[in-house]
């Protein structure tokens, strides 16, 4: 018996002699940051072929648009559920069972033979990336102690980004040389190679020693509540928000999702442990966290119709403007996982400064006007994609700190989908208010009802330009409200932990006296 163990020890994967060695982590880091790259190049040179695919499929945009839509609508809802799974099933299974299902997905995608079919493969896809993306911040946790875990999820942000900023470019090209197909063909051998890192480098995690049930009723009732909530804002501005469908959505929204409140409240084993978010810093870190892309992805909304619109900058030269951002965040965000992980108080400098300077920003971009300078647009763009670089690592680091062992997979998914839904609020929200403001400034001086303003031959470009900046201006003041709230939240957070610390520190001491 005891040969047939240790031969069973020889043949494992990753072998102990390997996989207990300090070292190691590093590894494991690797692995991560090839579905890391994966997926967050999928969603940057995916929407570079969105009118190819309009063209190829011979349909309309409002049907086109649910290649992303769907995407993102599974990929959101399921993030929870998919990280609650991995933490009773294992995380290092259902991380490589996300390669293979997003390689398999990604290999439908490029086979497509119609619109409808690759908007099937694109859910599909989307569930591989939501079992990548639940466990890959768990994943590293595990991995890292405390004092590196900021630097590695700061690695990691700083890869994402890189991959986010090249992503429309190889799109352009892959498109132009050799066809839509290879945008999605090219994550293939990507996947592949992350399986079979997967298989020898992840810990070999086992089942949760605690029976625990899955909580498959508040799923559902979560799942489809936000769902709608999604399609609600996704939705509203194009069919009306007074509209039966919008009315509706809402409708279904609220009633599911307060039925997914009252089963989390009467089951054992509840999809989201309320326990976790009594902890400051898990609770707050997650609001600031969706604030934070909430200002990112409503500035990268807003600006290329600023700079092609009211700047008559071509879209090649805007498409550049917009590669700062991500790439500022990459240099920045393993120095501020680094300065988090090193001096106390180092996540609260990073955090509230992050947000800090993402305000001065969006406060110089109040400023620019209808003549804006082309070198000091790119440095407030850069300064924007600093401050998220400051911001978010050591954000990240500390709501994975903040959860217990056993729920980091929860965790990953409840942080991941408040990203995602700071995307969506920040692009419908922001759209929303905009488009308010900009009609209502043009109904003030004649011209109502207004379907497609810079489409409108009847309408002087002036006032275009006055009732472009009229809701732009609006929307950039409140981004910079939504910056400062959020660079105070994180102060209040982090100083509530370290009170708790200092506490307990007083107690171990006062009963070691």
């Amino acid at each position: 018996m005891k040969n047939k163990d240790s031969n069973k020890g020889l043949l494992q994967f990753p072998h102990p002699f390997f996989s207990e060695r300090p070292s190691w982590k590093w590894f494991i880091l690797f692995n991560v940051l090839i579905g890391a790259t994966m997926s967050a190049l999928d969603v940057s040179i995916v929407n570079v072929a969105m009118p190819t695919l309009k063209t190829e499929f011979n349909t309309s945009m409002a049907v086109i648009e649910w290649v992303a839509m769907s995407y993102m609508i599974t990929l959101t809802v399921l993030l929870p559920f998919f990280g609650r799974l991995a933490d009773i099933l294992g995380r290092s299974k259902l991380y490589n069972i996300g390669f293979v299902i997003f390689t398999i997905g990604s290999w439908f995608c490029g086979m497509a033979t119609s619109a409808s079919f690759i908007i099937g493969a694109r859910v599909l896809q989307a569930i591989g990336a939501g079992l990548l993306q639940a466990n890959s911040v768990a994943l590293i946790t595990q991995a890292f102690p405390g004092n590196e875990r900021g630097k590695a999820i700061g690695i990691q942000g700083a890869v994402q980004a890189i991959a986010m900023a090249v992503g429309p470019f190889v799109g352009g090209v892959l498109i132009s040389a050799v066809g839509w197909r290879l945008v999605f063909y090219i994550n293939i051998p990507i996947g592949i190679l992350g399986t079979l890192a997967a298989m020898f480098i992840l810990p070999a995690q086992e089942k949760s020693t605690v029976k625990q049930k899955i909580d498959y009723v508040g799923t559902v009732f979560f799942a489809s509540g936000l769902a709608f909530l999604v399609l609600l804002f996704n939705e509203g501005v194009k069919l009306g928000w007074e509209s039966p469908t919008i009315l509706t959505y809402g409708a279904l929204s609220l009633v599911l999702l307060g039925l997914f409140v009252i089963t989390e409240l009467k089951v054992e084993n509840p999809l989201l442990d309320i326990n976790m978010f009594r902890s400051p810093t898990f609770l707050l870190g997650n609001l600031t966290g969706m604030m934070s892309y909430y200002v990112l992805f409503a500035v990268l909304f807003l600006m290329p119709f600023y700079c092609e619109r009211v700047l008559n900058y071509s879209p090649a030269l805007t498409g550049s403007l917009l590669t700062p951002i991500p790439l500022a965040m990459a240099v920045i965000a393993p120095f501020a996982g680094w300065v988090s992980d090193k001096y106390r108080g180092g996540t609260r400098l990073m955090t509230s400064g992050g947000m800090m300077v993402c305000g001065i920003a969006c406060f110089a971009l109040l400023f620019m006007g209808n003549h804006a300078s082309l070198l000091l647009l790119v440095g407030e763009l850069i300064l924007l994609g600093f401050g998220m670089g400051m911001f978010t690592p050591p954000n990240n680091s500390a709501i994975m700190g903040a959860a217990p062992r056993d729920k980091l997979g929860l965790a990953g998914g409840i942080l991941n989908m408040m990203r995602s839904l700071g995307l969506i609020f920040g692009v419908d929200i922001s759209g929303l208010v905009f488009t308010t403001l900009e009609h209502k400034y043009l109904s003030t001086h004649g011209y109502h009802h207004v379907a497609h303003v810079f489409q409108d031959g009847h309408i002087p470009l002036s006032m275009k330009d006055h009732a472009f900046m009229r809701g732009f201006i609006i929307v950039i003041g409140v981004l910079l409200v939504i910056n400062l709230t959020a660079s105070l939240l994180s102060v209040f957070k982090q100083g509530v932990e370290l009170d708790a610390e200092a506490l307990a520190a007083a107690k171990e001491a006062e009963l070691a006296a």
